[in-house]
């Protein structure tokens, strides 16, 4: 099955961070806090602006991304958990 977002959306999967301290304590899962990290799964076609236009959104697919804590809207789709986000909601894309 698959999912493509409308206009500025963003499908996102958040990444599995350690759960781990740098201490060595181990953190259950009922009290470690979600990751506000993610990888973009798939994207809208753009944001339409007043002339009619369609301005493409500055994320693709594969990127990661960090996003505010309690943005977007949580999906399920084929057993796996996602968030829809608006591109406005991304606060940084993770480069190499």
């Amino acid at each position: 099955m698959k999912m493509r977002p409308l206009h500025d959306k963003v499908l996102i999967k958040r990444l599995d961070m350690s759960e781990t301290t740098e201490g060595g304590i181990i953190i259950p899962d009922t009290a470690a806090e979600k990751p506000q990290q993610a990888e973009v799964v798939a994207v809208g076609r753009g944001r339409l602006i007043e002339t009619g236009e369609i301005l493409p959104l500055d994320v693709e697919p594969g990127d990661k991304v960090i996003f505010g804590k309690y943005g977007g809207n949580e999906v399920s789709l084929g057993g796996e958990d996602y968030l829809i986000i608006s591109e406005h909601e991304i606060l940084a894309v993770i480069e190499d």
